[in-house]
């Protein structure tokens, strides 16, 4: 395997023990990408790789991480450096929901923009239970453990001549979803935007929501912490891709697919849901953007 690995582009794929994770694995490798599946649980991870390698994906490994652990991501780091030495693709898909919804409950939701932040959401608020203890996990996960990693990774990346960051986002990020006037601004002006800017906005949000005035100062009042954190994930990749231009890096919402985040109720298959952040890994040189926002695999607005 040692003398084919310069060949074969390398990826790293998170929370990829089940659901679009995994399915994104198994599309990476069948187009001949040798994967580094990673996920939280080490025995969940090494049952998910095998069950691929017995399928016939031989060049796909697996590694441990947990976004949250700092130890973690340095071990993930080392292991791309000594085994390959480059990284051609790193696909953030790890990320929770912050939130609890009972399994009955997610069939009488509805997800337009009046039904999260306008006239509808008081009566779908009863069926979500959003603690500051989720909100804080939730944020941890879904925005600084990917941009812990991100930066670990990017020395790698920047060893490929062809490197792609795929972030799986939500549409739930998008700026018509954050009805608080501060936040759009601040993360709608491309030009100023700064890492710096983004922490202090969700540290803000953070800090409403633990003082119980999230819906006093306009943010997102169900899917809250969700909301917050891929809008402040979209913000992350228009300032990465800004700041490293040879590295092609975007966003993707891949739709509301049936995974247990939302106990499988979900409109699209994983199959569905995988395509987008596969077609931007894998997009040719000469087609791809950067610093764009994906719904599916259409380019959309932030």
């Amino acid at each position: 395997m040692a003398q084919v690995l310069p060949t074969k582009r390398i990826a790293v794929v998170t929370g990829a023990n089940k659901g679009i994770g995994l399915e994104i694995c198994r599309q990476l490798a069948t187009k001949g990408v040798l994967v580094v599946l990673t996920a939280r649980d080490e025995k969940r991870g090494l049952e998910a790789a095998k069950n691929l390698q017995v399928s016939g994906f031989s060049d796909v490994v697996f590694h441990q991480l947990d976004v949250m652990d700092e130890l973690s991501i340095a071990s993930l780091a080392n292991f791309i450096t000594n085994q390959f030495g480059r990284l051609d693709v790193l696909v953030n898909n790890a990320g929770i929901a912050g939130i609890e919804i009972k399994a009955e409950d997610w069939k009488n939701l509805r997800f337009g923009v009046e039904d999260i932040i306008g006239a509808n959401a008081a009566s779908q608020r009863k069926f979500m239970k959003q603690t500051y203890e989720m909100a804080i996990s939730c944020l941890g996960t879904n925005y600084y453990g990917i941009m812990r990693l991100t930066g670990a990774l990017i020395p790698n990346l920047e060893q490929s001549n062809s490197a792609r960051i795929v972030n799986v986002s939500s549409s739930f990020g998008k700026l018509e979803f954050i009805p608080n006037e501060k936040a759009k601004k601040e993360l709608g002006d491309v030009d100023g935007l700064t890492k710096e800017k983004v922490g202090e906005l969700v540290e803000e949000f953070l800090e409403d929501f633990k003082n119980d005035s999230v819906e006093t100062k306009h943010w997102p009042t169900l899917f809250s912490a969700y909301s917050v954190s891929k809008a402040a994930l979209n913000a992350y990749t228009r300032i990465l891709a800004k700041k490293h231009p040879k590295i092609a890096i975007n966003a993707v919402c891949p739709g509301f697919t049936c995974t247990d985040l939302n106990d499988n109720s979900g409109i699209f298959t994983v199959e569905e849901g995988a395509r987008g952040p596969v077609a931007l890994a894998l997009m040719p040189d000469h087609r791809l953007p950067s610093g764009c926002f994906f719904s599916q695999t259409e380019m959309s607005t932030f």
